[in-house]
């Protein structure tokens, strides 16, 4: 801006400029002006002359400047030279102070957040030292950006943190209550079945009563992940029951433990205990695989969410954090917060890896989400364990009103036992086991898990389970509305876009490592995947790989170990308490003596049929001595 004077009495022109900081220019000299100037001005432009001068000699920088101000044109008539000089004497100072804005909102904000307001300047400094922040007239110092910056990390954290709160304590709070009501489930079912043999059987059964203990011992291994084998376990279970019955059957013989072994190979071949080992094999080893496997889907889910939502952000993300949340402070703007669409770029690119985490984790939720429904329907363990004692007891009825065939059978298998000592043999059968069960009485059920029920508990967490899908992809989203963090959506003006308050421009970026290759805000390395997300992706491959060979009714850690449950696997959402396609594919394995089995088999055969031919002709004899 240029003002100049020219006195009407000479020709000559004094061209005074003002340039640079607002500071006054030296005038060009010119011959004969000064004392032009001193004619015009008198005694008092003496004294206002000399102290322009020491003005001008206090702002050397404006001499450029006025040098610069000679420009064509016409020149206007200017106030008298005192008038003039005063005009120059004030304007730096008005203008410096128009330079140098106030810190105090700064100040206010910066101890909001708990620092020491040491080292902050009352007014705006050169921001040369800033290595994130725009180096412009700042707010902040060297210490207070770094300080900050350490700021913005922490906030990050705990914003991912907070953010998944929701996903963690679902898989917490889930977790906890399915395995309260299995684990309280096996140990009622264990204690009616308890209750009713002592009232039932007593001495007889509490002798034998390890055999029932370790049958629910087997089971409670197997649910918290013990190396059990469902079908070899069940199938020793009534192999030891028939050894134990057989001898209580048949108390007029002494039975070596040789013998015993043969009797229990017999329990496939003679089905002493009806039907029921077989559909009680099927529905028990469905129902824990499911109910096991659930849990442990449960467990990885926690895992997962517990270990992915504890973030390390790169250098690269902690600076663009700081520029997004705290660069305004150094601008000395407080108030303004990111646009949206700027917040949404930085933090695909500070969680890209965790956004790579999606797709597995989607399949694991469907995964789980299939398992559940199994829980409700065909493999629900309440249904099985609840009535367990009552099925065991129509097997053994189905023994006691089976005996003398069974027995039999096995004499003609196994070959006659030794007679027992006089003592015992005098005792009857009817004395040792003549009672028989009374009917299965709903109502005396015990009631589980404090009242509540697997249906129950399985409808609540297929709505949780719902929500939480995609939930990785969509973090970034569920962080920039944070009403703390973003100016909103709907604000596209006055916001801050990382270089002033103004519209945000560049594109978003979409989710995922791959895609941040141009992300404008975060630099990110993607020829580097972050090793701890594979991990947890591949721990989530693997459950899923679980859960699908749970569905189908296959237990992942044994399936290879017998061609005949290899390619077991329902499917068929049949809700009887048996599928009649099931039974094709899930039979009884072979116990290790498989061929001491057959070899026994193959002698009793023959001797069965002469045995009912003797019968016959017996029977015939007795009646034609009636008729006479």
């Amino acid at each position: 801006m240029c003002v100049c004077a020219r006195p009407s009495p000479p020709p000559h022109l004094a061209k005074v400029c003002l340039g640079g900081r607002g500071a006054p220019g030296q005038p060009p000299p010119q011959p004969g002006g000064a004392a032009e100037a001193r004619r015009g001005a008198g005694g008092g432009g003496a004294g206002l002359a000399r102290r322009a001068g020491v003005a001008r000699r206090a702002m050397p920088a404006a001499r450029g400047a006025a040098r610069r101000c000679a420009l064509p044109g016409p020149l206007l008539p200017g106030p008298p030279p005192p008038l003039l000089l005063m005009v120059l004497l004030v304007l730096p100072a008005a203008g410096a102070e128009g330079k140098a804005r106030s810190c105090g909102e700064v100040r206010q904000a910066y101890s909001a957040k708990g620092f020491s307001l040491a080292s902050v300047p009352y007014q705006e400094i050169a921001g040369e030292h800033l290595r994130i922040c725009p180096q412009e007239y700042t707010c902040c110092t060297s210490e207070m950006e770094d300080k900050l910056s350490q700021q913005s990390k922490l906030e990050f954290e705990n914003l991912v943190e907070e953010t998944s709160h929701f996903v963690r304590t679902t898989f917490v709070s889930r977790h906890k209550k399915f395995d309260e009501f299995f684990r309280e489930l096996l140990e009622n079912a264990e204690r009616s079945l308890n209750d009713m043999f002592v009232r039932t059987y007593g001495m007889l059964y509490m002798q034998n009563s390890e055999v029932f203990q370790d049958l629910f011992t087997e089971l409670k291994r197997y649910y918290t992940g013990g190396n059990v084998n469902l079908e070899e376990m069940l199938n020793d279970f009534w192999a030891r029951l028939l050894e134990r019955m057989f001898q209580l059957i048949n108390p007029q013989y002494h039975f070596s433990e040789d013998y015993l072994e043969c009797v229990s190979k017999y329990t496939d071949q003679l089905k002493p205990f009806g039907d029921v080992p077989r559909k009680l094999k099927v529905q028990v080893t469905r129902a824990f695989i499911a109910a096991r496997t659930f849990v442990q889907g449960l467990t990885v889910g926690r895992e997962v969410a517990n270990r992915v939502s504890k973030v390390s952000p790169t250098p690269g993300c902690i600076r663009a954090l700081m520029k997004m949340l705290y660069c305004p402070y150094c601008r000395g703007l407080p108030t303004v917060k990111p646009c949206n669409n700027y917040c949404l770029n930085v933090m695909k690119g500070c969680l890209a890896n965790q956004a790579d985490l999606d797709t597995e984790w989607n399949l694991f939720i469907d995964a789980m989400l299939l398992v559940a429904e199994r829980l409700e329907g065909p493999f629900n363990i309440e249904s099985v364990m609840d009535p367990i004692d009552v099925k065991i007891s129509e097997a053994i009825m189905n023994m006691q009103e089976n005996s003398m065939q069974v027995s039999a059978k096995i004499f003609q298998g196994c070959g006659q036992p030794k007679p027992a000592p006089a003592l015992r043999s005098s005792r009857s059968v009817p004395e040792n086991f003549n009672t028989r069960f009374r009917p299965y009485n709903p109502e005396e059920r015990p009631t589980t898990a404090a009242g509540t029920s697997l249906d129950r508990l399985v409808t609540d967490i297929k709505e949780k389970l719902k929500l939480s899908k995609k939930f990785w992809s969509t973090l970034p989203y569920t962080i920039c509305k944070d009403e703390r963090v973003t100016a909103g959506p709907s604000v596209e003006e006055d916001c801050w876009n990382g270089h002033t308050k103004a519209r945000y421009l560049p594109e978003i970026m979409n989710d995922g490592l791959t895609n941040q290759i141009n992300n404008p805000e975060v630099d990110v390395d993607i020829t580097r995947p972050d090793t701890f997300i594979r991990q947890q992706i591949m721990a989530l491959r693997v459950m899923t790989n679980k859960l699908k060979n749970a569905y189908n009714g296959n237990d992942v850690n044994f399936q290879d170990t017998s061609d005949e449950t290899s390619g077991s696997g329902s499917g068929s959402g049949c809700t009887d308490d048996i599928c009649p396609t099931e039974f094709d594919f899930i039979t009884t394995e072979a116990p290790p003596v498989d061929s001491d089995r057959r070899e026994v088999e193959a002698s009793a055969t023959q001797p069965g049929w002469s045995l009912q031919t003797l019968l016959v002709i017996f029977i015939s004899l007795v009646l034609q001595r009636q008729w006479r």
